[in-house]
């Protein structure tokens, strides 16, 4: 019994970590800081750890591994609908800033 309980204290500390950064782009909005291949690369780990755990029997990492795909998974559609949105804002900053300069330069006419 206590072996397993220090598989599901490392589960809950690995779950906390993957969560928090998923957490932070939600409040903020933003992908800045994070790598495209995070995400990628933690669903790719998750989903062969499911398959590997489910092979040896093993509950405590199945649950965990799944959390941590779902979790994963939650985190790249963020990362996803933030960068589209940091393309958007910056292409009609772009825009405004054109038609600024363009009423600037004819009002000097």
């Amino acid at each position: 019994m206590h072996t397993e309980m220090i598989g599901w204290i490392a589960a809950g500390l690995l779950l906390l970590t993957i969560s928090t950064q998923v957490w932070q782009q939600w409040r903020s909005q933003s992908c800045e800081g994070v790598s495209p291949w995070l995400f990628i690369g933690q669903i790719s780990a998750s989903t062969a750890f499911v398959i590997y755990s489910y092979l040896l029997d093993n509950l405590v990492f199945v649950l965990t591994n799944s959390m941590l795909l779902v979790a994963a998974l939650f985190g790249q559609t963020l990362y996803l609908r933030n960068k589209r949105r940091s393309v958007r804002l910056n292409t009609n900053q772009e825009r405004s800033a054109a038609r600024t300069a363009a009423v600037s330069a004819s009002m000097r006419r």
